[in-house]
Parts: structure tokens; sequence; C-alpha cells
């Protein structure tokens, strides 16, 4: 078993440049203005693909990491292709932002979550949610700026441009100060899913991600829209999901804080449920009070489900070395669902504007994840013999 120095500074240094989501701002543009002759559900495929990108890269990038590969890309160079793109050019946004974006962003993501295990065994939970609250806090910043951008004198391409010179910029430092630091593992296998589908608490967690998928990232994509379509003021509705990121902060880190107390599948599947309800709390909102209300408790809740996911994963694993395989084998197939739940979300939203239909479909998904949470969360505490898991 090796040892873990908690932190270090090469540990916080690699922490922090893990350390470094605005997609919701794009989808009510693009729904508004940019790409107007297109409806929710062709729009929704762009966010689709990006998210079915960014995870499903994991089941390659988990597995180079556990043998000792780590690579952490800027993608700062293909934002700013989005730029190039042509107002109602579908696919010319598709490419740049669905395609490009994703496969960058998809390079960089199971790595940085990872690497953070190298250097925290006791605390991992909550390095892993503190890495998880940095996209959070991004997110915060990211949605105000663009907001201001897309729709004052700049514009949307200047716009782009300037997002993606900040996230070069962040991302060049983030490739400066991370670092692993356990040898790689030595193994014939390539690709272990064979090996994790005799593990029943793993495969049901793997089924549990599949709803959550399904579920999750509809409101972050449709709340700002949401907004707008029920009459709120606009310049309200810019800042709704800052709003639901900065929850979403206090949701990644708090609860890691407890977790290890109270086990991390237990708050983990009680968070998934929580989120579950909230999102079916959205068909009453009407008005600026409950928008602010749902943002806050939504990204609470979505943020505790979002960083606890890594270290329940990594507190399913055997050997220390199978951490990257495991976590990427699981969003791999998670970003399968992800592909589909946008596209599924704006075809049930249709052009009327029909919200129940996609909030009960995510809200529903959510709490059978949660459940299957539960179910996943008997068996290890049946296999450990203790019921804090």
């Amino acid at each position: 078993m090796p040892t873990f120095p908690e932190g270090g500074s090469q540990g916080w240094l690699t922490l922090a440049g893990a350390y470094t989501n605005a997609f919701g701002v794009y989808q009510d543009y693009y729904v508004r203005v940019y790409l107007s002759h297109s409806g929710p559900s062709a729009i929704g495929w762009i966010g689709g693909v990006q998210i079915f990108l960014i995870f499903s890269l994991g089941l390659g990038t988990g597995l180079a990491f556990d043998r000792g590969y780590f690579f952490f890309l800027t993608s700062g160079v293909l934002v700013f292709m989005l730029s190039l793109s042509h107002e109602n050019q579908y696919y010319q946004v598709f490419l740049a932002q669905g395609i490009c974006l994703g496969l960058s962003c998809g390079l960089s993501y199971i790595p940085s979550l990872a690497v953070v295990s190298h250097y925290f065994h006791r605390q991992r939970p909550l390095a892993m949610g503190i890495v998880a609250s940095g996209s959070a806090l991004g997110a915060v910043l990211h949605p105000i700026m663009l907001n201001h951008l897309f729709n004052g004198p700049v514009g949307f391409k200047n716009g782009v441009r300037i997002s993606a010179g900040l996230n070069s910029f962040l991302l060049i430092i983030a490739n400066l100060i991370m670092r692993t630091r356990l040898p790689p593992k030595k193994s014939a296998s390539r690709l272990p899913i064979l090996q994790f589908a005799r593990d029943p608490p793993y495969v049901i967690t793997v089924i549990a991600g599949l709803f959550v998928f399904c579920g999750l990232f509809f409101p972050v994509f449709y709340l700002q829209l949401d907004a707008i379509t029920h009459g709120v003021d606009r310049n309200f509705a810019f800042y709704a999901l800052s709003v639901l990121n900065a929850a979403s902060i206090f949701g990644r880190t708090l609860p890691t804080l407890f977790a290890p107390k109270l086990g991390i599948f237990n708050v983990l599947a009680i968070t998934t449920v929580g989120t579950g309800i909230v999102i079916l709390s959205l068909a009453a909102v009407k008005d600026e009070a409950g928008t602010a209300i749902f943002a806050i408790f939504y990204g609470f809740f979505s943020g505790a489900c979002i960083g606890l996911t890594p270290p329940a994963l990594a507190t399913l694993s055997r050997d220390m070395n199978e951490i990257g395989a495991r976590i990427g084998i699981n969003f791999g197939f998670c970003g399968i669902l992800g592909l589909f739940a946008t596209p599924i979300a704006g075809a049930l939203l249709t052009t009327q504007f029909h919200w129940v239909r996609p909030i009960l479909f995510s809200g529903i998904t959510m709490v059978v994840a949660g459940l299957l949470l539960g179910v996943s969360r008997t068996l290890l505490a049946k296999r450990k013999g203790f019921q804090v898991v």
C-alpha cells in the first residue's frame, strides 16, 4: 500500500492546476439569436456531442493515465475556431464547439481528476471536491462575462476570442504546475472492463451514472432560456447560471468534508435523489424569486453529485493504479447517454416550450439514479462489513 503525503507542496500545486461550463449561455444565445433557424433539439446535439466526447474519451485517457501517461492540453485554439463560424451555419458551430472543443476537453478531464488521487488518501474526497469546484468557480464568472460580451457591443465572435485567450492562459499555467507521483501500473490487460464487470457495486454505480447523465445537464443548459421564456427580466436571467454555479461550489466542497465520517456513498445517494426532487420543482418556477431559489438548491445538490462521484469510484478501486481506469470507464459509458440526453430534452421541449415534459424526464431519471446508488451502497457495505461507505 503506497503512502500518501496528504498534499505537500507538489500535491497542492497539482490540485491548483486541476482546479482551473457555461454552455447554458450558448444554448440560450443559439436558440434566440445565432442559430434561430434551428430548433432546441438540433442545438441540443451540440452540447450532447460535447458532453459525450468530454466524458467518453475517459475510456482511453483513464487507462493511459494508469499506465503513466499524463497530458493536459489547452483548448483555447479550438475555442477560437468557434469565432470563425457564421450565423445560422449550424454545421460550423457543431464542428467547432461540439466536436473540436469536446475532443480537447475530453483529453484533459479524467487525468485532471485522477492525478489528485496520487497525493491524497484520507483527504481525497475533499481534494477531488475542490477540483470539481474549480469548474464551478469558472462557471460563476464565465456566464456573466459571456452574456455581457455576446449581448453587448463586443458581440459573439469577439466574445468567443476573449474567452479563448483567457482559457488558454489559465490552462498553460495548469500544464506547468501539475505532476504525477505514483509509478505507472504494470499490467498486461489493456482495458479491464471484464474485470470490473465482476464487481456488482461498481456495475450498479455505472448504471446509476447512466441515469444521472440523462437528467443532470438539463437545468444547466436550459435554465437561462426557461427564465427568459417565463418573462423573467433578461438581465436577471443572465445571472441565473452564475447563481447556480456559485451554489455548486459549496455543493462540491462542503459534503466532501462530512463524507469520510458519514460515508461517501451514503451522502452521494441522498444528494442524487435530492437533485431529482429539486429538478421536478422547476415546473412551479415562474418568476425571479423562484428562479433564484431553484438555482441555489439545484446548484448545491447537483454539485454534491458531481463532487462525490470521483471519490466514490476511487473507493470502489481495489488497487491505487486502477482509479483512472475505473473513473474513465464509468464516465466513458455515461458519456454515451450524455450524447442523447440534451437532444432528447430539446425534443421534449419543442419550439412551443412545453417545459413540464423535459422536467419530468430529467427529474425522474435523477431519482432513479439515487435509488440505484443506494443499492450499490448496500452491496458495498456488506462487502466491507460496516455501514459508513
